[in-house]
């Protein structure tokens, strides 16, 4: 199965949208997911050979909002991050999801290790000083700051459309 460069399109520029509204208020509002929810029932019956409603389908969504979840207990992921995350996997045909996951994953990962290594030379002397007094507190203000994750999403996304860039139909 070949993934729709409409699609693709489409879902680019919502995350254009959504990255730039996360970017710029540090929140994604709840209406993005509920309109991919329902485009997903739509899609359930307007295209049946992309979309199905089993158990695979819901694997990675599920995932990310219970993950989600607890990253947001925790407050490292916000939770308009989540539920959108959880809704915008359920858009992508299901044989795309560990693809797509893994180039998220990735991405995450080297954003989130520049976040890291900005914030420690940033602070480096503060951390330094909070290691040595054991100051778990002093070390966690360093790093405490949230980004916008949409953004990473959407790098994750471009990432993902160039990698399968022979697999996109018209």
């Amino acid at each position: 199965m070949k993934l729709s460069v409409l699609l693709y399109v489409y879902l680019f520029l919502q995350l254009l949208a959504v990255a730039y509204i996360d970017f710029k208020y540090k929140k994604i509002s709840n209406k993005w997911s509920l309109l991919n929810i329902i485009l997903f029932v739509t899609a359930l019956f307007v295209f049946p050979n992309s979309y199905s409603f089993k158990f695979e389908t819901f694997f990675y969504p599920l995932a990310f909002l219970l993950v989600g979840f607890g990253l947001f207990a925790l407050r490292i992921m916000g939770g308009g991050d989540s539920k959108y995350l959880f809704s915008f996997f359920l858009l992508i045909p299901e044989i795309y999801h560990e693809t797509f996951m893994l180039y998220l994953l990735y991405t995450t990962v080297f954003v989130g290790s520049l976040f890291l290594i900005h914030n420690t030379i940033e602070n480096f002397d503060k951390v330094i000083i909070s290691i040595k007094i054991m100051d778990i507190k002093g070390i966690k203000s360093c790093y405490g700051t949230k980004f916008a994750y949409a953004p990473v999403i959407l790098v994750s996304w471009i990432i993902f459309g160039w990698m399968i860039r022979e697999e996109l139909i018209f």
